[in-house]
């Protein structure tokens, strides 16, 4: 198989962590939205919308967007699980996941911070409108964490491997962090564990 990735994009930050998991060994090829590769013909035939990530089979198959994937990825290689099979906890588990998914990351990546440049919003503004959304975002995410040790309870699980890209994030643009003791310390607790470590970008950034 083969992941089409860029090393600091939170959605390919995801999958990584997830092949990790599963002990998944997959090739790496390097997207570098910088330079706009996302944008290039052969990128789109492979993912209309020119995102990363893109998970190529072994049969040939491409798989797009991140939460399609961890799904792919659990009926593929069951364990460990990262959502849960149980319909009360599955629903808890992927409600934690998009607010990060859905209403907190799409708000602050790349596309969006280029839109914001052209339409005038200066380097310090669009910072501030980063922190904003991530702030928003996490303040629910506080709320809805639990007691365990990971937002997943005693394992990490799908909302961990949204929680940390964003966390890497959240501390790029400076956002302040003390309103958010649990997720502090859920973000901790999983950069404690080898997969997540050897999924951060400074582990796998293009030499």
């Amino acid at each position: 198989m083969i992941l089409y990735d860029y090393f600091r994009s939170s959605a390919s930050y995801r999958v990584r962590i997830a092949l990790n998991l599963k002990g998944v060994a997959v090739g790496r090829r390097d997207i570098l939205l910088l330079e706009n590769q996302q944008r290039s013909p052969e990128h789109l035939a492979r993912n209309p919308q020119g995102f990363v990530p893109a998970l190529e089979a072994d049969d040939g198959h491409v798989i797009t967007q991140s939460l399609a994937i961890l799904d792919w990825l659990d009926a593929r290689y069951p364990e460990p699980r990262l959502i849960p099979a149980d319909p009360d906890a599955r629903a808890a588990a992927l409600a934690r996941a998009l607010v990060i998914a859905a209403d907190t990351h799409p708000l602050n990546n790349l596309r969006v911070m280029r839109r914001l440049k052209e339409m005038g919003v200066d380097e310090a503004g669009r910072n501030d409108w980063t922190r904003h959304w991530i702030a928003e975002g996490f303040a629910a995410l506080e709320a809805m964490a639990g007691d365990g040790p990971f937002l997943g309870g005693a394992a990490p699980g799908v909302a961990d491997l949204f929680l940390v890209p964003q966390m890497y994030n959240a501390r790029r643009f400076d956002t302040p962090l003390d309103a958010f003791p649990r997720l502090v310390a859920i973000d901790a607790a999983c950069a404690a564990l080898p997969a997540f470590a050897a999924a951060r970008p400074d582990a796998v950034a293009p030499k």
